[in-house]
């Protein structure tokens, strides 16, 4: 891969992951694009996470107590060190989009249960995400299909069922919701003993065949004693839910959607990227790693660089991978985990079913300080071996104008395309301390301070909040 495809190479990082340093980028860049792809949708190619290296130093992961508010923390740290970054990126995929929180049911064991439920199917086929929710405790009782009764219906998860996970409004009618709901009577959750004695009950998986309607029922045009089952595959059949999970997909990989309930009333911005995901989701009987392949592959990804702003899980996890030196579970993980929290994202508490709204709603002015101060802080540590790879790359390069020192730092931190005011504002800056020098310890020691100042005006420019 030539050296102007550097670009391109780190564009497909941020979006099939969390960004990367530049030895990274070489080194994919060498492998070439399409190998990359494949190397990223192939998770044998890559080693596992290593949990139990986890639980050694940090036994509190297993089952966090919803009271310390760390529950995330091993997913963070997964986020962080993993060697399959899409992997991990599908997995935030699906949080957001099957929204469920410890508000309601502080429980963060269950939603970790759910977590790993992603990381192992979520580029699987999308009917056994599907039916995977529909049997997931934390998701039965987010949405209260434990009070959805064959005598008394609860019509919670069957709407949400179609209006967030599958079909999007307008596709569908009530009666459809009343009859989905029907269908998904007894399915519900019960406790499960701690092993010792004291301790959360876990929750499993349920069906109560006696507290189901076997009723006949119509749905979406079809009519028979429908259970869960046939219900989600009715769905799949319906191209209104091939062009839903594409346009989320397109939302998440390629560029900032109008906000999920709007899309009743308003087109997509590329009409023709959402019809070509949605065709190979259908074509592959709803594979997930298929359609990734077709949008990674695609032109119109290609060229949407910088069309999304990031999460406020992004922003923490590239800046963390970018500065290098959190792959071992040392102290403070699940004080990282919070820090998205911090920002307005708190991980396995999204504020509703709807999840969080994406674009330009990541930014107000209390976030935009706080993803700023966060990461300005994080690569001010010229410690960090990250940092110390930007400044021996700069020192290897000589003296340096305020130019090139300025283009130097976007290039290493990205690149990083700014527009040229900024160019110019950081240009300035530079320019008042001259040239960038090596060439004695005092002037090392100086320019040191120099880059350490300058990658933080970087990563405090509007353009560093873009994907």
């Amino acid at each position: 891969m030539a050296e102007q495809d550097i670009p391109l190479m780190a564009h497909l990082m941020r979006r099939a992951g969390f960004g990367a340093a530049r030895e990274e980028l070489e080194e994919r860049a060498a492998k070439g694009y399409e190998e990359t792809v494949e190397e990223l949708l192939d998770l044998d190619q890559n080693e596992p996470f290593n949990k139990f290296r986890l639980l050694r130093y940090h036994p509190w992961t297993w089952k966090p107590g919803t009271m310390t508010g760390h529950g995330a923390g091993e997913w963070m740290h997964r986020m962080v060190a993993t060697k399959r970054p899409l992997e991990e990126k599908m997995t935030l995929f699906w949080h957001q989009l099957f929204a469920t929180g410890v508000s309601k049911i502080d429980h963060y064991h269950e939603l970790s249960t759910m977590i790993d439920l992603f990381r192992e199917k979520g580029m699987g086929e999308y009917r056994e995400i599907l039916l995977g929710m529909a049997k997931n405790p934390a998701m039965i009782y987010w949405l209260d299909n434990c009070e959805n009764h064959g005598d008394a219906v609860n019509e919670n998860w069957g709407r949400e069922l179609l209006e967030l996970f599958s079909m999007g409004v307008g596709n569908y009618t009530e009666v459809d919701v009343r009859e989905a709901s029907r269908a998904f009577t007894g399915w519900t959750l019960t406790p499960v003993p701690p092993r010792g004695p004291v301790g959360r009950h876990n929750w499993d998986f349920e069906y109560k065949d006696w507290d189901h309607d076997h009723g006949e029922k119509t749905f979406l045009g079809e009519t028979g004693d429908f259970n869960g089952e046939e219900i989600i595959d009715i769905i799949l059949k319906n191209p209104a839910t091939s062009r839903f999970i594409a346009r989320h997909l397109y939302n998440f990989f390629v560029a900032d959607e109008p906000q999920v309930p709007a899309w009743s009333v308003t087109p997509p911005n590329n009409p023709e990227a959402i019809e070509t995901i949605a065709q190979a989701l259908r074509d592959s009987n709803y594979d997930i790693r298929s359609a990734l392949r077709v949008l990674l592959k695609s032109d119109f990804f290609k060229n949407a660089r910088y069309t999304r702003i990031k999460s406020h899980a992004e922003v923490v996890v590239g800046a963390l991978r970018l500065v290098g030196g959190y792959d071992f579970p040392s102290p403070g993980i699940g004080n990282l985990s919070k820090e998205p929290g911090y920002m307005g994202q708190e991980l396995l508490n999204p504020p509703s079913v709807e999840g969080w709204h994406t674009g330009s709603e990541w930014i107000n002015s209390g976030s935009l300080m706080a993803r700023i101060n966060f990461t300005a802080d994080l690569i001010s540590d010229t410690s960090r071996p990250g940092v110390q790879n930007i400044i021996n790359r700069l020192k290897a390069q000589g003296d340096l104008s305020p130019e090139a020192f300025v283009d130097t730092c976007l290039d290493l931190i990205g690149p990083l395309e700014v527009g040229k005011e900024v160019r110019q504002e950081l240009v300035d800056h530079a320019g008042a301390a001259g040239a960038l020098k090596w060439g004695s310890e005092q002037d090392s020691v100086a320019s040191i301070s120099r880059v350490s100042e300058m990658l933080q005006l970087v990563v405090s420019t509007r353009d560093y909040q873009y994907a």
